[in-house]
C-alpha cells in the first residue's frame, strides 16, 4: 500500500491553457461523423447580439453532447469543465491542452472560480459549464444547484443555454448501446451584456432553470422518433428499482424490450416510442420519468418521517489525481437522512468520511462503471471515494435520497 504523503494529487490551481488551434481542428474532425449520423438541428435563439466571451451552459446526456456543443459553438475557441475521471480516461497532458479544467464533484472548489474568470478575462474564450454535473438519470433536468446564477454574476459575461434532444434516449446510462438516432438542439441567449450588469442572482437562476426544462422521452413521444433497437429495455430496471404494483426494491430486471418484476412476475414492454405498457393489461406509468418520480417521492416520504437508512459493504477505491485509482479494500458506505459516510481504511489508516445532508447538493453515480459495477463518488477537496457496492440497483435510490436530504436540510436551515 502507498503511503499517504507519497500519493500526487490534483494541481487544481494551475491556469488553463488557451486551446491550441490544432487540437481544436482535431475535435471538431472527431465529433463531425457522428452528428451527421443523426441529422443534427441546431437553432440558434436570440444570438445575433452576443459578443464577445460568454458563460454557455448545456445540458447533459452523454459524452455526445461535447460534440453538440463543439458544433454550437464553432468556430471559436472554448474552455469547459471535466471531472477527474475524465482525465483519468483520456489522460491529463492531453485534456489541459484542450483547454480543459479538472474538478470534483459537489464540492466548493475556489480554484475553479478563478480559474473560470481567467478564460473568460484574460484568454477571452467561452466557458463551458455542464451546471447539473453528471449524466441525467432519465431524461428529464437533475438538480441544478443556485451557485449558478451567483457565478454568472461574478464572470459578467452574457449567459447563453444549449439544450440538447435526444441524447438521452439514443443513449441512456443505464443502456450504453448508444443507437445513433436524430437530435437537435436550441442555442438561447438568455441573460445579455447588459442585463448581467443588473439582473438580481434570483432572477438570473429563474432564468436558467426556466431555460433548462426538457424531457427527453416526452420528445420523443410527440415528434415519434423511432428507436426499434431489440436491447432498448435492457438496464431500465437500474433506474425503476421500485416494483409499483408490489412495491418491491431491487427485484426489478430487463432484457430486450421487456422489463419485469421478479418478485410479482408483473411485466412490461417497452415500445419504439419509449412507453411502457403493461403486459397483463394495466399500466402504472406509461411515461418513464413518472415512474422515476413515483420512486423519488417514495424516497422523500422516508426521510420525511425518519425511516429511511441505507448501508452496504462497498469495495473503495480514491482519485486524489488523475493518474490512477487507489484501491482501499472494503468498507461501510452508510446514509441516514442527516448524513453520508464513509468508513474505511484509507492508504492503510482507519477513516471516516462524513458529508453532512445540507453540504451534499446531488450524488454522482455510475451504472456499472466501465464494468467493475454500481458506484458512487464522494468527495473531499483534495481526494474522492469511488464505492463499489455489494447490493443491486441501489444507487439510483441513493442519488435520489442524496437531494431530498439536502433540500430538507435547507429548509430546516430557513425555519431555524
Amino acid at each position: 500500500m502507498i503511503k499517504k504523503d507519497k500519493v500526487k494529487h490534483f494541481d487544481f490551481a494551475k491556469r488553463p491553457n488557451d486551446p491550441c488551434f490544432l487540437m481544436s481542428v482535431a475535435k471538431h474532425v472527431i465529433s463531425y461523423p457522428d452528428l451527421k449520423k443523426r441529422n443534427l438541428k441546431l437553432t440558434k435563439i436570440n444570438m445575433e447580439t452576443v459578443e464577445g466571451p460568454y458563460l454557455l451552459l448545456v445540458t447533459h446526456s452523454s459524452m455526445v453532447d461535447f460534440n453538440i456543443m463543439l458544433k454550437a459553438t464553432h468556430p471559436h475557441k472554448v474552455n469547459n469543465v471535466m471531472t477527474l475521471e475524465g482525465f483519468n480516461t483520456y489522460t491529463e497532458p492531453l485534456m489541459r491542452s484542450l483547454g480543459v479544467l479538472g474538478t470534483r464533484k459537489f464540492i466548493s472548489d475556489m480554484h475553479l472560480v478563478k480559474n473560470i474568470k481567467y478564460c473568460i478575462e484574460k484568454l477571452g474564450n467561452i466557458f463551458v459549464l455542464f451546471p447539473e454535473a453528471r449524466y441525467s438519470l432519465d431524461g428529464c433536468t437533475s438538480y441544478l444547484p443556485d451557485s449558478i446564477g451567483k457565478m454568472a454574476r461574478i464572470l459578467k459575461v452574457p449567459v447563453v443555454v444549449l439544450r440538447i434532444h435526444g441524447n438521452f434516449v439514443t443513449c441512456p446510462q443505464w443502456n450504453k448501446i448508444n443507437k445513433k438516432t436524430y437530435v437537435e438542439a436550441e442555442m438561447i441567449q438568455i441573460v445579455d451584456a447588459e442585463e448581467i450588469k443588473t439582473l438580481s442572482t434570483r432572477e438570473i437562476n429563474k432564468r436558467i432553470k426556466e431555460n433548462f426544462q426538457y424531457d427527453d422521452f416526452k420528445w420523443q413521444f410527440e415528434n415519434k422518433i423511432r428507436i426499434d433497437h431489440p436491447h432498448r429495455a435492457k438496464g431500465l430496471h437500474s433506474l425503476l428499482y421500485k416494483c409499483p404494483a408490489c412495491l418491491a426494491e431491487s427485484q426489478m430486471d430487463s432484457e430486450g424490450t421487456i422489463l419485469w418484476c421478479g418478485n410479482c412476475k408483473k411485466s412490461w414492454e417497452m415500445d419504439e416510442y419509449g412507453q411502457l405498457h403493461g403486459e397483463d393489461g394495466h399500466t402504472e406509468f406509461k411515461h418513464i420519468p413518472d415512474w422515476s418520480n413515483w420512486e423519488r417521492e417514495c424516497v422523500r416520504k422516508e426521510i420525511e418521517e425518519g425511516t429511511y437508512y441505507f448501508e452496504d459493504e462497498v469495495r473503495v477505491e480514491t482519485l486524489p489525481g488523475s493518474l490512477k485509482f487507489y484501491k482501499q479494500g472494503m468498507g461501510k458506505l452508510i446514509q441516514t437522512p442527516e448524513e453520508t459516510k464513509v468508513i474505511c481504511k484509507y492508504y492503510g489508516e482507519d477513516y471516516e468520511l462524513v458529508r453532512s445532508a445540507k453540504s451534499l447538493e446531488s450524488m454522482h453515480i455510475e451504472y456499472d462503471y466501465l464494468g467493475r459495477g454500481d458506484c458512487v463518488d464522494i468527495s473531499i477537496p483534495d481526494d474522492s471515494f469511488w464505492c463499489y457496492l455489494s447490493k443491486r440497483d441501489a444507487i439510483t435510490k441513493i442519488s435520489f435520497a442524496t437531494e431530498e436530504m439536502h433540500k430538507l436540510a435547507l429548509k430546516k436551515g430557513k425555519k431555524e
